[in-house]
């Protein structure tokens, strides 16, 4: 079957349903400039640093050295100028259309909520939201932007974290319990951009129990035997198109 009738069919459920959920993961803000982590363009495998990002990324290693992590983080972990895209824009209107319950992303670029949609639960936090280990006074991006080197509190001087999860660190229990009970609870979930090869977030997949299981990611995942339909394409293609034969439901 071609990616045309495929999206024919997405479309068709996407009217149908009034309970969907939606995992998304870095493929979905590629299109808006941001790169994923690990395709042969991404982050993880464009890194010229001596040591890999999976160690940067650690808490270890953010407490150890906060001043390399922080050259790491402003360098290839923050893009304010990214704007949504097309499927940003879709899942928004998807929610103002109360066809979309949620929207449970891997991502911290906080373009979902850029987009205007509300219900929205990152696994992996946010880079807009910062907070000093000290006093717990709130930060956004642009202080962390402005800073140099190490960003210090300008209440107690101690040092601010963003609120991203980090390796060795634990997801937030109350978005990930929430996450769950969407899932089980939907009729639809469209996996968008992900290569569900990362736990605990692909084993989220393993709580849906609905009808229509949709994956649109532009490489093959290991869930691709259980879904309904796959669509291996382009996000901002497939995504144009649905919202093209969305405006009936305008």
């Amino acid at each position: 079957m071609t990616n045309e009738l495929k999206i024919n069919q997405l479309y068709e459920i996407i009217k149908k349903s009034n309970n969907i959920v939606v995992l998304t993961g870095a493929g979905v803000s590629v299109p808006s400039g941001i790169p994923d982590f690990r395709s042969s363009t991404g982050i993880y495998n464009n890194n010229n640093d001596k040591i890999p990002p999976e160690v940067i990324l650690s808490h270890r290693f953010f407490i150890n050295y906060p001043d390399e992590f922080y050259h790491f983080y402003r360098n290839k972990m923050i893009y304010p100028k990214a704007l949504p895209n097309i499927a940003h824009k879709v899942l928004t209107k998807l929610e103002q259309l109360n066809k979309l319950n949620g929207i449970i992303t891997q991502n911290i670029d906080g373009l979902d909520y850029d987009s205007g949609s509300h219900k929205v639960y990152e696994l992996h936090g946010s880079v807009k939201r910062n907070y000093c280990m000290k006093c717990n006074q709130f930060y956004d991006l642009e202080y962390i932007i402005k800073s140099n080197g190490v960003p210090r509190c300008s209440q107690c001087s101690g040092i601010i974290k963003p609120d991203v999860v980090l390796y060795e660190e634990s997801l937030d229990y109350d978005v990930l319990e929430k996450s769950i009970e969407l899932i089980k609870n939907a009729d639809t979930l469209i996996v968008i951009g992900t290569s569900l090869r990362v736990n605990p977030a692909a084993s989220l997949i393993n709580f849906f129990k609905g009808v229509n299981f949709i994956i649109v990611n532009l490489s093959l995942t290991p869930y691709d035997k259980y879904a309904k339909i796959v669509i291996n394409d382009k996000i901002e293609k497939v995504f144009d198109q649905i919202y093209i034969k969305m405006k009936e439901l305008f």
